[in-house]
C-alpha cells in the first residue's frame, strides 16, 4: 500500500523503483549532480545512438533550477521533480514540459527548424526501435509543417507556449503527434531497464 502512484494513463511509479534510481545516482554521481554524459550513462543511452539527441533534449528540460536558469546539471530533486511532473501531473503540465523539450534554444518559442529536429529524432527513435508512430505516413517536413499551420495562431512563423498547449488541447491530431514526447516515462522506464539497475 502506498506504494505505487497511478497516472492518468495507467503508467505507475513504484517508490521502490525511485529508490533504485537515488541509489544508482548517488552511486555514479557522488558530487550529487549529473552532467549530460552521466545522464545518457545512467540510463544506458548510447552516446552516439538514435535516442542521444531525445536524452539531450530531455536533460535540457530537466535542468532547470526552478526555472530561472539552466546550470548544465541535474540534481536529484530536480531529476524527481521532473519524473513527478511525468508520471503524475496532468496535461497542461505535461504540455509545459513538453514545450520547454521542444524549445531547444530556451527563447520562449518553437520555431520550424526546433519543431522538425524534434519530429526527426523521434522518428528516428521509433523507426530503430520499431515503435509504431501512428496513423502517420507523412515525412518530418510534412509534418512539421501540418502542425505548424494547427498550432501557430498569429502566423508569425514561431510557436509559443500559449500557442502550444492550447493547439495540443484543441486538435486531436496535434495532440497524437506531440504525445511522442509527452509520456518520456515510458522511455526513461525504458533505458533504465536496459541499463539494468
Amino acid at each position: 500500500m502506498g506504494q505505487t502512484q497511478p497516472t492518468e494513463n495507467s503508467d505507475q511509479i513504484d517508490v521502490k523503483v525511485i529508490q533504485g534510481m537515488y541509489r544508482k545516482f548517488v552511486k555514479e554521481c557522488p558530487s550529487g549532480v549529473l552532467f549530460l554524459h552521466e545522464f545518457k550513462r545512467f540510463f544506458g543511452v548510447d552516446p552516439t545512438g538514435e535516442a542521444s539527441e531525445y536524452a539531450e533534449n530531455m536533460f535540457r528540460a530537466f535542468d532547470r533550477n526552478g526555472l530561472v536558469f539552466q546550470d548544465n546539471t541535474i540534481d536529484f530533486l530536480e531529476f524527481v521533480a521532473a519524473l513527478n511532473l511525468v508520471f503524475r501531473g496532468d496535461l497542461e503540465h505535461k504540455l509545459r514540459w513538453s514545450f520547454k523539450v521542444y524549445d531547444k534554444d530556451g527563447n520562449g518559442f518553437v520555431d520550424r527548424e526546433e519543431l522538425k529536429s524534434i519530429i526527426y529524432t523521434l522518428y528516428r527513435i521509433k523507426k530503430v526501435t520499431k515503435t509504431d508512430i501512428g496513423e502517420t505516413k507523412l515525412t518530418v517536413d510534412e509534418v512539421t509543417d501540418r502542425i505548424l499551420n494547427a498550432v501557430d495562431s498569429d502566423g508569425d512563423g514561431h510557436i509559443s507556449m500559449g500557442e502550444f498547449i492550447e493547439g495540443a488541447q484543441q486538435d486531436p491530431w496535434v495532440l497524437n503527434m506531440l504525445k511522442l514526447e509527452l509520456n518520456p516515462a515510458g522511455w526513461l522506464l525504458q533505458q533504465q531497464r536496459r541499463a539494468h539497475f
